[in-house]
């Protein structure tokens, strides 16, 4: 098995280089900008030791992965001299491959190794990773060993275009970072009835684990429940007009999202064609009228 080198210590890569070593990879190798990550990435990972340079990983790995923040992954792979056959992969969900142009040039076999997962802290990230779908593009024999690397660490794989990039980490922008955004407007609407944020995220945080489990178990669009889900316009009415005079710059945030909601509401089979326009009309009006 290669000896795989890490280029950049933060979360996703302390993550990755410890599950792999538990799955028997040997993680030889660590450079991060930062010497106190790269030691507490090295300390994880027996056998694991750091460099003072990208160079000197990518010199001692036949396998290196490049897990810095997207915007510094072309200047390492441009910076660092590569040879052939070597292994070099990033861990970017919105770049493609052009990134690592420099290290194809040389006749290095280049690819991508996107884990579609959360990483808020150290522990959280290794805890998230088993069960995770790891989005991959190379071409082989590289993109079988990245497959083989997803199931090694329980995990899912989906294999995807340099055209697809961009729409896929939208997608998991929208999934994941946007729901912290809503769950926050919910938070400051319960501060206007006098309860602070962290209660109100208590509060909420059942609501906000039941809605997933449904989505898992249930699926779309039979998860949805709710005023649209029901065509209740008079509730639909009552939040309108409540959010005009108590917060009026959530009201076009609602609207949008009602909007959007409706067709889902309609695959559920709970309302019809003429309902489904009702409610169209009243998010697009100002609830004053």
């Amino acid at each position: 098995m290669e000896k795989i080198g890490i280029i950049g210590a933060g979360t996703v890569g302390t993550a990755l280089a410890s599950r792999l070593f538990q799955k028997g990879s040997p993680i030889v190798a660590v450079f991060s900008r930062s010497l106190t990550s790269s030691q507490k990435l090295a300390h994880s990972v027996p056998n694991c030791r750091v460099y003072h340079t990208a160079q000197e990983v990518a010199d001692v790995s036949g396998f290196v992965f490049i897990t810095t923040p997207d915007d510094a992954i072309s200047e390492v792979a441009a910076k660092v001299s590569w040879h052939k056959g070597q292994k070099v992969v990033h861990c970017s969900g919105a770049d493609s491959l052009d990134v690592l142009e420099k290290a194809r040039q040389v006749g290095a076999m280049v690819g991508c190794f996107h884990p579609l997962q959360t990483f808020a802290s150290g522990q959280q990230a290794m805890d998230n990773l088993p069960g995770s779908t790891f989005a991959l593009e190379a071409e082989e024999p590289l993109l079988s060993m990245l497959k083989g690397m997803a199931e090694a660490l329980e995990g899912h794989w989906v294999v995807l275009k340099a055209g697809d990039k961009v729409l896929y980490h939208t997608a998991a922008v929208l999934a994941c970072n946007y729901v912290v955004t809503l769950v926050k407007l919910a938070t400051d609407l319960w501060h206007t009835f006098g309860v602070g944020p962290d209660e109100a995220t208590r509060a909420l945080f059942p609501l906000l684990n039941g809605t997933v489990r449904n989505i898992g178990s249930v699926g779309l669009p039979n998860c949805l429940t709710g005023p649209i889900a029901r065509g209740d316009l008079g509730t639909i009415r009552k939040h309108l007009k409540a959010l005009e005079t108590a917060a009026p710059a959530m009201v076009a945030v609602y609207s949008e999202l009602g909007l959007q909601t409706i067709p889902i509401a309609l695959s559920k089979g709970r309302i019809d064609r003429e309902r489904a326009k009702e409610m169209e009309a009243l998010f697009l009006r100002n609830p004053k009228e």
